[in-house]
């Protein structure tokens, strides 16, 4: 199942604008709170998937029955680009566990191809857990699939959830193939192109550098 939420009518695509302006991009901060709050948006959105049961509330004039999450994802990303998309998640599930993956582009002497690295990883048990993976780029797919192996080592979740920012078509395709049956991704906007060093067009541009300053 794929949810893209600019086909519709959402204060979200005020964000996904603001994320992709080159004149809004200048700010760093702006653009942190902008990934921050798709993050919130999605977070909302994929509360309404998680198990619920009915519990009674009391305030100072009475009891209220009301119906409460009765799970707490793990809320997984990729180092460092995830951390801003993250942040918005965990702003929602604010008792949700935490796991965080180094995965990077490693790139071969001249040329545009490249191999993911997949290095440090911390993470805690994921056995019949929610898994959510957040990586504001979904551009091969790639880094997505190796890092979901990566963490199987954990623990296999009973269910599993992408959350990105923007994707494009064929990284889309590439994580619907390989990921396990049932996985529900949670998609900003998908573009179709990318360029032949895997840059998602229009995309935004590079989110970690954006976020946090340019890397040697």
């Amino acid at each position: 199942m794929v949810v893209q939420l600019a086909l519709e009518r959402s204060v979200v695509n005020r964000f996904l604008a603001e994320l992709r302006d080159e004149s809004v991009q200048k700010d760093p901060m702006r653009f942190r709170r902008n990934m921050e709050r798709v993050g919130e948006v999605m977070a909302y959105e994929l509360s309404k998937t998680l198990h619920h049961e009915e519990q009674e509330v009391t305030s100072p004039l009475g009891v209220a029955r009301m119906m409460l999450p009765a799970e707490q994802p793990v809320l997984a990303t990729i180092l460092r680009a995830g951390l801003p998309l993250h942040q918005g998640m965990l702003n929602y599930f604010d008792r949700a566990d935490s796991a965080f993956v180094s995965a990077y582009r490693k790139h071969r002497k001249g040329e545009d191809g490249f191999d993911i690295e997949v290095e440090y990883m911390s993470s805690p048990s994921l056995e019949d857990r929610v898994l959510v993976i957040t990586d504001p780029m979904l551009a091969t797919g790639r880094s997505m699939v190796m890092v979901y192996r990566a963490l199987l080592r954990l623990g296999r979740p009973k269910a599993v959830h992408v959350v990105s920012v923007i994707a494009s078509a064929e990284g889309l395709e590439h994580v619907k193939s390989h990921m396990p049956a049932g996985t529900r991704i949670w998609v900003g906007a998908v573009d179709e192109e990318m360029t032949a060093q895997a840059y998602i067009v229009p995309g935004l541009g590079d989110a970690g550098d954006l976020a946090y300053g340019a890397k040697l």
